[in-house]
Parts: C-alpha cells; sequence; structure tokens
C-alpha cells in the first residue's frame, strides 16, 4: 500500500483514510518497520540471550533475565497484539474483492502473531521455571 501495489482501497480513499500517497506512507513504513524489530525481541524467548543480559550492557550485563520481566510483557503484547489484529478485520469490509488475494496473505501472519506469541511465552514461562527449580 505504501508503494503503491493495489490492496483494494480507492485512490479516494488511500488520500483521505490513509493520506497516500503522502506522510501515510513514512507512517506505514515506520510501524512495518517497528513492528519488525518487536517481532525481533520474540526470538529472546527461544533463544539463549533471551535468558542472560548480554555482556557489553553497562552494570546488568551478565545477569540473569527474571523469568517475569520477560513473561509479563509477553503476555500484554500477545493480547493486545490479538485484540487489535482482529478488530482490523472489519476494514475488510471496506476493501474492493478483487484485491482480497492481495490483502488476505498480507495480513495472514499478523493474525497468527498474537496467539503464537502467547504460546512462546507460556513456554519460557514453564522453560524457566524447571530451572530454578532446586534438584532433589
Amino acid at each position: 500500500m505504501s508503494i503503491g501495489i493495489p490492496v483494494g482501497f480507492s485512490d479516494a480513499e488511500l488520500r483521505e483514510d490513509y493520506d497516500l500517497p503522502g506522510w501515510g506512507a513514512v507512517y506505514t513504513i515506520g510501524l512495518a518497520v517497528a513492528l519488525e524489530c518487536l517481532a525481533l525481541l520474540t526470538l529472546g524467548l527461544v533463544y539463549h540471550w533471551g535468558e542472560v543480559v548480554p555482556r557489553w550492557i553497562p552494570f546488568i550485563g551478565g545477569k540473569s533475565v527474571p523469568r517475569m520481566a520477560a513473561v509479563i510483557p509477553a503476555g500484554i503484547g500477545a493480547a493486545l497484539i490479538t485484540l487489535i489484529t482482529f478488530s482490523q478485520l472489519s476494514m475488510w469490509d471496506k476493501v474492493d474483492s478483487t484485491s482480497l488475494p492481495w490483502m488476505g496473505p498480507s495480513y495472514a501472519p499478523i493474525l497468527a502473531w498474537g496467539p503464537l506469541l502467547a504460546v512462546v511465552a507460556v513456554a519460557y514461562f514453564l522453560r524457566r521455571g524447571k530451572a530454578t527449580l532446586p534438584v532433589s
């Protein structure tokens, strides 16, 4: 949409609702970059670097990440992403039916992000919880 690929909105709608072409392109591309950065943080829930603060960070480098410091933001993020993305499905009523083949594949990964983030957050909580239990 930001670079001119038709996704089902009329030119008038793009100008009025999304300020495209114009600052709307900067906004939508910036939003995509911000979402990608947040998505990359999700990798911390499955990789070792999400359990220990990198050594190059002053004062806290090398210390263990508190389990709830990762689980609570991930859980809140999962709930918000799920609510926001599913509430946006109402915009599909405005989309021209000939453009749905473009729109569906564009949004399908975003619809899965919230529920999958919740699953990964629970797995992180359970995995990190076992590590803190005393061995008997």
